[in-house]
């Protein structure tokens, strides 16, 4: 695989504006001396008052720029090229591909010779850093001498694979303001399309396939640039940029923060090094020491209880793991007989390799010694999980296992004498070994598509296997809930069918009228109660309701498992369980009408059996259907309200009942009757009653 940071280039700009001065001062300190001159005064000790310089941005620049190759170079020797390119009224190059100019000195060479530029040159629009970009991109599509083996070797073979050439482009100039550099990366791309133009022409080019462009804007200290940070962004599938604006006394940790996302690098500070004084040599005192790795020698680590310890240094924008300094010992085989067995081991270069304790550090570990890290662990106590060591003039890091190692002796998993776990999954897991063998086709058509078939099934079997009984609740309840055997079975199947989905959504069903209606413990055995003794009803179904989303997650992507999937994710909503419901809110609709169909039909009903339900039936899905409308309920809360309205519904008037369609039902038909037919014979009478407003509920008048 060819990385992005297999080619690196630094364009410098070398114009009139870096040679001013950085306003970092840095106060000059004499020691007690004899002066040459009997008549003038000794020169006393300490800092005299306005003898002091400051670096200029080109020496700034040029400092931090070999301090990130030093890092390089230290830690990959070969693969990893870098490139300078000097840019005022031309680009001139420094060194090129060849391994032979890949070194500090002749880097250092160079740039003596180029040295700082002249303050007093009149200003011409000769002096530009575009010289250097351009430069920058004719050098990337320049093969390296890996590359050229490899054109050779296709040439030979006849094969016409494209070799991939992928870069980045480090500039260290200074932009007034947001428009300068726009129109600086706009250039840039212009020239990168031509150049992959040109190099399709010609047989010794190679086209460019991604070029990275990091623009760094410095300026002088205490001077607010008008220029704004930006991350990361894509301009073109073959051009992403970033910029970043930063004052040249911080450039040095810039480059070290940015070189660890460029080579996928770590930090680790080792603290509490004993060492003794410079000045007095009786008494010692503890430094710190930060080196840089690969981060593998921290992610290697594995076990619950690597939880590695990381701060943030004053001034550095990236974290470091801090280690402890532990008793050293020597290298030989009866030193490193007792430390456990090494996981990885990665080279290790110090961040600050001028100082003291760096360099006292060093030479420790070169004359044959090493050293153990600890960390501390989260439970208490400390525990070595990391090795320092040197061998043939280059120092190592070893990530050291911290948990139970393979080669020690397994535990017995039938008899459990002295072994710390025997309840494994053996049955189970014997199961899935037949149910994954691999037979061979008595046709041989279409092998590869046979067999990648049969690696996407295993890795998708096998995404969420627990190993032992402890460590499962859903495999625990198979012989105490009839249905979850066969319920397994159905999600595990590739082709599931819609019979399968309504058995499964039945089964569901049972799960939540246990849960919400009955509710019913889940029937575990002595081992699992004792394990899940502190939980309730509703967090023991939370729990099985997880793993039975894990389980089906895990199956094939059949629209069916889909359902199924749904309806696991609001029973769990039922229970309460706050992260799905969150997740179900946006929707509610869609999966009440299934919940809703699942939970009233039997597994043989006809498809469209919701329509000729009964009245009361369909009273109940109404007001379903209503309360999922409110996303802000959950399916506990719905399913609960609508068997209250429903039972506590009023017998619906009877006279309405017996009333023929289009006439108004009399509330009381018999009242006055008896009265009428004993004043028959009697003087009619006129009718003063006055008119009553009934203003009952629910009945019509």
């Amino acid at each position: 695989m060819y990385d992005i940071n297999q080619k690196t280039i630094f364009v410098l700009d070398h114009t009139q504006y870096f040679s001013i001065s950085s306003e970092d001062y840095i106060p000059l300190d004499f020691l007690k001396g004899k002066a040459t001159n009997p008549s003038e005064p000794s020169v006393p000790s300490g800092s005299q008052p306005g003898l002091q310089f400051s670096k200029s941005l080109w020496t700034s620049s040029v400092e931090s720029s070999i301090e990130y190759c030093r890092i390089v170079w230290d830690l990959f020797p070969r693969g990893k090229l870098i490139r300078f390119i000097v840019s005022d009224t031309a680009a001139h190059i420094v060194n090129t591909w060849k391994f032979a100019t890949q070194n500090m000195s002749h880097v250092l060479n160079a740039m003596a010779l180029v040295g700082v530029p002249q303050r007093n040159t009149p200003q011409s629009s000769d002096y530009s850093v575009i010289h250097g970009l351009r430069a920058a991109i004719e050098a990337l599509a320049e093969p390296t001498e890996h590359q050229i083996n490899l054109i050779q070797a296709q040439e030979l073979s006849a094969n016409n694979e494209k070799i991939p050439n992928k870069g980045r482009v480090i500039c260290i100039t200074s932009a007034r303001d947001n428009p300068s550099m726009k129109s600086l990366e706009d250039i840039f791309h212009n020239v990168l399309v031509q150049q992959n133009t040109l190099a399709l022409a010609q047989k010794k080019l190679l086209t460019i396939d991604h070029c990275h462009l990091v623009i760094i804007n410095m300026v002088p200290m205490n001077i607010e640039s008008l220029v704004t940070n930006r991350h990361k962004m894509e301009l073109s599938p073959c051009l992403s940029t970033e910029i970043h604006t930063t004052c040249a006394p911080d450039i040095s940790n810039k480059l070290t923060h940015l070189i660890m996302s460029h080579y996928d690098l770590a930090s680790t500070t080792v603290t509490g090094i004993p060492m003794k004084e410079e000045q007095n040599a009786n008494s010692s005192a503890n430094y710190d020491v930060e080196i840089l790795h690969a981060r593998n020698a921290h992610t290697a680590i594995c076990g619950n209880e690597a939880l590695l310890p990381t701060s943030i240094k004053e001034g550095a924008e990236y974290e470091t793991v801090t280690l402890k300094w532990c008793t050293p010992r020597g290298c030989g085989a009866s030193d490193m007989s007792a430390c456990p067995p090494c996981l990885a081991q990665h080279r290790v270069t110090p961040v600050d390799v001028t100082s003291r304790p760096s360099s006292c550090l060093i030479n420790f570990l070169l004359n044959g010694r090493s050293v153990l890290l600890e960390m501390p662990r989260k439970t208490g106590g400390k525990t070595t999980s990391h090795l320092l060591s040197a061998r043939g003039g280059e120092i190592f890091i070893h990530a050291l296992q911290i948990t139970r190692s393979c080669l020690e002796d397994p535990p017995s998993i039938s008899e459990g004498p002295g072994g710390r776990i025997t309840d494994y999954r053996i049955p189970d897991f014997a199961a899935l070994i037949k149910s994954h063998r691999l037979l061979p086709l008595k046709t041989k058509t279409k092998p590869e598509e046979n067999l990648q078939f049969a690696r996407e099934r295993l890795y998708n079997r096998s995404l969420y296997f627990p190993l032992t009984m402890t460590t499962t609740i859903v495999f625990n309840l198979q012989r105490s809930l009839p249905w979850l055997p066969n319920f397994l079975r159905k999600i595990a199947k590739d082709d599931m069918d819609k019979t399968d989905e309504m058995q499964c959504q039945q089964n569901i069903y049972e799960l939540y009228t246990a849960a919400s209606t009955r509710r019913e413990l889940l029937p575990f055995t002595n081992m699992s109660a004792n394990r899940l003794k502190g939980h309730k009803k509703v967090d023991q179904y939370k729990l099985f309701c997880a793993e039975l989303e894990v389980l089906i997650k895990s199956c094939a992507k059949t629209p069916h498992h889909k359902a199924i999937l749904e309806s696991i994710q609001n029973v769990r909503a039922a229970c309460g369980d706050a992260a799905i419901k969150s997740e179900l809110d946006g929707t509610r609709d869609a999966v009440g009408k299934s919940i809703i169909r699942a939970t009233t039909d039997s597994p043989l009903s006809p498809p469209h059996s919701m329509d000729t339900s009964s009245a009361g039936s369909s009273h109940l899905l109404k007001a379903a259907k209503r309360n999922f409308a409110n996303v802000g309920r959950s399916l506990f809360d719905i399913v609960t309200s609508a068997e209250r309205s429903q039972s506590s519904k009023r017998p619906d008037f009877s006279g309405r009942l017996c009333t023929p369609v289009g006439q108004v039902a009399k509330l009381y038909p018999e009242f006055g009757l008896k009265e009428a037919e004993g004043s028959a014979a009697a003087t009619p009478v006129k009718d003063e009653n006055l008119p009553i407003k009934l203003e009952v509920p629910g009945i019509r008048t």
